[in-house]
């Protein structure tokens, strides 16, 4: 699977910022195709978890009300340019996808 996150950390004083967008369709299962009248099956995302040099900073449990190609933003404290970040997510449907980097 072709990389679905763009992720980046950068380092303020002592506060470091992680933005990421996530590529993903996130269909809610509640809407039909206009051309056949079917319903559109879920297709979520539903755990994200984000790690600091290997400890969960952050962990989310999402659901059908989270849009198209989401963005996720925060701040964490302890971070030093060099650490690692690495962000994952799983959907209902069994997809994964992981992205490691470092704090600038």
């Amino acid at each position: 699977m072709a990389n679905t996150i763009k992720i980046r950390a950068t380092l303020e004083g002592e506060v470091t910022t992680v933005k990421a967008l996530i590529l993903h369709v996130m269909e809610t299962g509640l809407f039909k195709d206009h051309k056949t009248g079917a319903q559109i099956p879920a297709h979520i995302i539903q755990e994200v978890t984000c790690t600091h040099n290997g400890a969960v900073v952050l962990s989310a449990d999402w659901g059908i009300a989270i849009s198209k190609n989401p963005y996720i933003a925060f701040s964490l404290k302890g971070g030093q340019k060099g650490d690692r970040i690495s962000l994952s997510w799983l959907d209902n449907l069994g997809e994964r996808d992981t992205i490691e980097t470092t704090i600038s």
